[in-house]
């Protein structure tokens, strides 16, 4: 009788291990994030300062998760590391989501966005007065070609000034640069690279060194849209749901500390960045520009999905802008 029952307690407790301890032992103990440069990307260092990914997860039973940050030039590199697994989390613009959607069927998708803010086309060339003057000479300095927000907002201007059979007009005059090096390489006047499509606080940086901005993403997009969001993949999602959740919280506790009193997350992006050019007023000022806002909620990135699909930059036209985000996402009033 006694062997009887210390064979079904064993079997009980072998039960019990099995119905919990694997499914925790099987998510990941380190969750790896990448992000580009300037103060849009703020969420994700406030992320990492606050540790608000360790916090989450230690509430839900996971006290061993640690969140690694990586600084990556443009899109291009986070789509091959998501697709590798060797990157968790991307902060990249709905345009490189697109692909990787329309790459995965639908394996990779968002959580929601993290930024809406504009960008401006800056040039130092004193022959362009509009859009229409660049000519093969100017090198146009974006993220990534054809794959970032910017490559694609030049696409959509040049079919609209243009005409659809010139939407690639401008790709040949684009070169594939970081923002940090961008600035340097446009403020260099012995530099091929005259025109950068600048995101802030590199666009106040040029303009105060004279360049002039030709366009901005607003007049592109018809209003305030978002530039960032936040992706992974489905198998991430699928296998790691307590990470997962914890990550979707640590966002918007970050947004949420951002928003409680910017001048102090300007403090810690200047910090975090290592930006020497920039002060903290300017930083909380361009932080109360109209159109700059730290929200999960995704803001015109339909319009980028559709025109991408309509052009062919995507062989799947999603039904709606929810398909490239997950059910966090969806439920958010964006468009």
């Amino acid at each position: 009788m006694r062997k009887g029952f210390v064979a079904l307690t064993a079997l009980v407790l072998l039960a019990t291990s099995m119905a919990s301890g694997p499914s925790a032992r099987a998510e990941v103990a380190e969750v790896t994030f990448a992000q580009q440069f300037g103060i849009a990307f703020l969420p994700i260092m406030v992320m990492e300062n606050q540790k608000f990914v360790e916090k989450q997860a230690a509430s839900r039973g996971l006290p061993d998760v640690k969140g690694a940050y990586l600084k990556m030039s443009g899109p291009a590199v986070m789509v091959d590391a998501l697709l590798s697994g060797s990157l968790h989390f991307a902060a990249q613009g709905p345009p490189s989501l697109a692909l990787l959607w329309d790459r995965t069927k639908g394996g990779v998708r968002a959580v929601g966005g993290v930024t809406t803010y504009n960008l401006w086309l800056n040039t130092r060339n004193p022959d362009v007065k509009s859009i229409k003057d660049f000519s093969d000479k100017d090198r146009i300095a974006v993220p990534s070609v054809k794959s970032s927000t910017q490559a694609i907002l030049l696409q959509m201007l040049a079919e609209r000034e243009f005409g659809v059979d010139q939407k690639f007009k401008f790709d040949p005059l684009t070169v594939g640069l970081g923002h940090p090096d961008a600035m340097a390489s446009v403020l260099n006047p012995s530099s091929e690279i005259n025109t950068h499509f600048a995101s802030s606080p590199f666009h106040e940086t040029e303009a105060k060194a004279g360049m002039r901005s030709i366009i901005t993403a607003f007049d592109i997009t018809g209003g305030q849209s978002s530039q960032l969001v936040f992706s992974t993949t489905d198998k991430f999602r699928t296998a790691n749901p307590k990470v997962y959740a914890s990550v979707v919280a640590a966002l918007d506790d970050a947004i949420a500390w951002i928003n409680a009193d910017k001048k102090r997350a300007a403090e810690l992006y200047l910090t975090m960045s290592g930006d020497k050019k920039s002060a903290v007023d300017d930083l909380v000022t361009m932080m109360n520009s109209p159109g700059f806002e730290y929200t999960r909620t995704p803001m015109k990135v339909g319009k980028l999905f559709d025109f991408m699909a309509r052009i062919g930059s995507i062989k799947t036209k999603p039904q709606s802008w929810k398909d490239l985000f997950f059910a966090e996402g969806q439920g958010l009033p964006g468009d």
